[in-house]
């Protein structure tokens, strides 16, 4: 009986003039209705994505390509890199002191008064050996003595320390530049996969807009045929215009997550370049082991504890050692030159030279070996503190990881099968409107559960890739 009174009123809508209907729409003081302009429906984006799964050609950069110009082009890694050099000169630097130490210099004197008998007042200087008293040969206002001095270290408590710290000092700066690498993995992928989610957002309001502008023009025509009443049209409209709305926005988003992918990259402000990325590859790296167990020394972090632990032991093994004497031999070559004249002064010389070892004892420093020592050990409680806390956190950061991973699996599977069902409840509604059996409110249910579904289908791929990084750094895994 339905169906045959949805009939009869859809023969008597048909029969009535359109002088009727005219009048029907001018009592309810609407504004005239236009034909819609749906041709400017898309929007360009600056940048696309390209799909290299589908050999398409073009200059574009995947995820490894960025992350390898990272690598060469940052400058949060470029200035770990010259840290570690700066490491290395520094080490060089402490260690100069077990080397040879070589000195020349030289003295140049004129004596303005000598003593009563005749002898050049020199206090200080020995007389050379073989060389006669100026009694016997006048008085010498004049003296040039050059000289040479070497000398070795044999021991000392500061070299010793020098030695035994620099191959750590040198693996500490290393640890850094691995850590910045380490952070600059994570950060380029999240960036990276944050623009692909943006253009793929952006590539499914395009298809949004192209249906939403498909379904209004059917909406005009059916309303022009007599078919549905003006509501039908301007619900149309306005899930349009939102539609546009989402896309315009996501356009403009998009710019500053490529100059942040940019900026993580060190690529030139002046540049562009498009992301590229593989669908194939991209599903397949969204899985992981998940029952691997979780190991500390894995970590950078853990790693850089333990040199700072190594260094403090040796901080704390040179207070002890800091009373034991420092130990050097020493040579000395000197040359002296005497003459009243001083055009003569280098006419004859007096060579004298000696060998000889030089030490030095501690014995009474005011207590400051007591307190350095008794300091060191506690900045060394303090480290192993450190070590406990960061193994707390590094569990919370794994549990948090895996937990995040596993339920951004589990929702990406059920929301493709979401994307599916919308798509073919969108197909069957849309039939049915035309057709005359529902109306358009359930176009625009079907319509806005399938633009939902696919927009978050698309998050919970881009969230499980990135729950996949945060779950690699979490376990120490992450290749550079």
């Amino acid at each position: 009986m339905d169906s045959i009174r949805f009939k009869i009123f859809i023969s008597c809508l048909c029969c009535l003039p359109l002088t009727a209907l005219c009048q029907v729409k001018q009592k309810n003081n609407l504004p005239p209705v236009t034909q819609p302009d749906t041709s400017k429906n898309t929007l360009l984006v600056p940048f696309n994505p390209q799909d290299t799964g589908k050999n398409s050609p073009g200059q574009f950069f995947t995820l490894q390509q960025c992350i390898d110009y990272a690598m060469t082009h940052q400058p949060g890694v470029n200035k770990a890199l010259i840290n570690v050099s700066i490491a290395k000169e520094t080490n060089g630097v402490n260690l100069s002191g077990w080397l040879p130490q070589a000195t020349a210099s030289g003295d140049l004197i004129h004596y303005l008064q000598t003593s009563s008998n005749g002898n050049v007042s020199n206090p200080g200087t020995t007389t050379p050996t073989g060389a006669s008293t100026s009694s016997s040969r006048g008085q010498s206002t004049n003296t040039f003595i050059p000289g040479v001095s070497v000398s070795q270290a044999i021991f000392s408590p500061t070299l010793l320390y020098a030695y035994k710290s620099a191959p750590l000092f040198l693996k500490q700066a290393q640890q850094i530049t691995d850590s910045t690498k380490i952070f600059l993995v994570s950060s380029v992928s999240k960036s990276f996969y944050n623009v692909l989610l943006t253009l793929e957002q952006i590539n499914v309001l395009k298809e949004d807009t192209t249906r939403l502008g498909k379904n209004l023009r059917d909406a005009y025509h059916q309303y022009k045929g007599g078919i549905v009443d003006e509501t039908d049209y301007e619900q149309a409209d306005i899930t349009l215009n939102n539609s546009k709305a989402q896309l315009k926005q996501a356009n403009e988003n998009v710019v500053p997550q490529y100059a942040a992918l940019k900026q993580l990259m060190g690529f030139p402000v002046e540049k562009e370049f498009n992301v590229s990325f593989d669908t194939v590859q991209m599903i397949k790296g969204i899985y992981i082991d998940t029952a691997q167990q979780l190991q500390y020394e894995r970590r950078i972090e853990f790693q850089q504890i333990e040199t700072s632990k190594a260094l403090q032991t040796q901080t704390v093994n040179f207070y002890r050692t800091s009373y034991l004497p420092t130990l050097s031999a020493f040579y000395n070559y000197n040359l002296a030159f005497q003459n009243n004249r001083f055009s003569d002064l280098l006419s004859n010389s007096y060579p004298s030279q000696l060998v000889g070892l030089s030490f030095s004892i501690p014995i009474f420093t005011g207590f400051s070996r007591t307190h350095n020592l008794q300091k060191a050990k506690l900045q060394q409680q303090l480290i192993n503190w450190d070590e406990t806390d960061l193994k707390l956190q590094i569990n919370k950061e794994y549990k948090t990881a895996i937990a995040n991973y596993k339920s951004n699996f589990y929702n990406l599977q059920l929301l493709q099968k979401n994307v599916a069902m919308a798509k073919r409840v969108y197909f069957v509604v849309t039939l049915q409107y035309k057709q005359g059996i529902v109306p358009y409110l359930n176009v625009i249910t079907a319509e806005s559960n399938l633009i939902t579904s696919e927009t978050s289908y698309l998050n919970a791929l881009f969230q499980l890739l990135s729950s996949k990084i945060d779950l690699e750094k979490s376990m120490g895994i992450i290749s550079y």
